[in-house]
């Protein structure tokens, strides 16, 4: 099977963020429209859309369970039950305020302080849907390893298929793919006052989407949103 699942935090799609990050992106995962990027100073579409290429095939986002093919004998239909079930059983929370931050050579939305309760999700959503993955593919794990990882790390990738949960955890919201330094420092540039209205609020977390991805080259969709504390709409 080529298909996979993943587990993410993505906004309300009646929110400014999920307008902003879906524009930006230049798709939207819900409907797999594309959508015209923004024009901004110093940056015309065409370099918007190569540094986006990589965020949009994944669609906006932040990961809680990163990508996975089912593990043999679990089904589709298990897993939204299950998902249903986890989030029936969840209480919304707003998190820390967003900003704009550098992630080695990417761009990101991040939280603005570290918060306990989203590191919570992040792990209860790897522990709680492991039992859904397949073991990765030897390119797969090689993949991963070409990052770069620490030692930590590549005990979490055996362990959990992807090095970056538990302690690793970092919550982000991808804005771009890797970009040189000087693309990075005008891409940032260009983003700062863009995003200043968006990073002033607390980050209003109340649900969990499932995204699905028919196979590796074919752009993740967002097919169901799970609410918290009433199951899937």
């Amino acid at each position: 099977m080529t298909s996979r699942y993943a587990i993410y935090y993505a906004p309300d799609a009646a929110s400014d963020l999920w307008r902003f990050g879906t524009g930006w992106l230049g798709r939207d995962p819900l409907s797999g429209v594309a959508l015209p990027h923004p024009a901004l100073d110093d940056l015309d579409a065409d370099f918007i859309a190569t540094a986006t290429e990589s965020p949009r095939h994944y669609g906006f986002h932040a990961t809680l369970k990163a990508p996975f093919a089912l593990a043999e004998g679990t089904y589709a239909a298990h897993l939204v039950h299950a998902l249903g079930d986890f989030a029936s059983h969840q209480t919304p929370f707003p998190a820390p305020p967003l900003e704009l931050t550098r992630l080695g050579d990417f761009l990101a939305l991040t939280l603005s302080e570290p918060d306990e309760r989203m590191a919570a999700l992040a792990e209860a959503c790897t522990r709680q849907f492991d039992r859904f993955r397949a073991p990765p593919s030897e390119a797969e794990l090689e993949k991963r390893r070409a990052a770069g990882l620490s030692a930590r790390q590549e005990e979490l990738l055996a362990k959990w298929g992807y090095p970056y949960v538990m302690e690793a955890f970092r919550f982000h919201l991808s804005l771009t793919g890797r970009l040189s330094p000087a693309d990075l420092d005008r891409t940032e540039t260009a983003l700062r006052q863009v995003v200043a209205p968006l990073c002033v609020a607390p980050l209003p977390v109340g649900s969990v989407c499932l995204y699905w991805q028919k196979d590796r080259t074919t752009p993740f969709t967002l097919i169901r949103r799970f609410a918290f504390g009433q199951g899937g709409d």
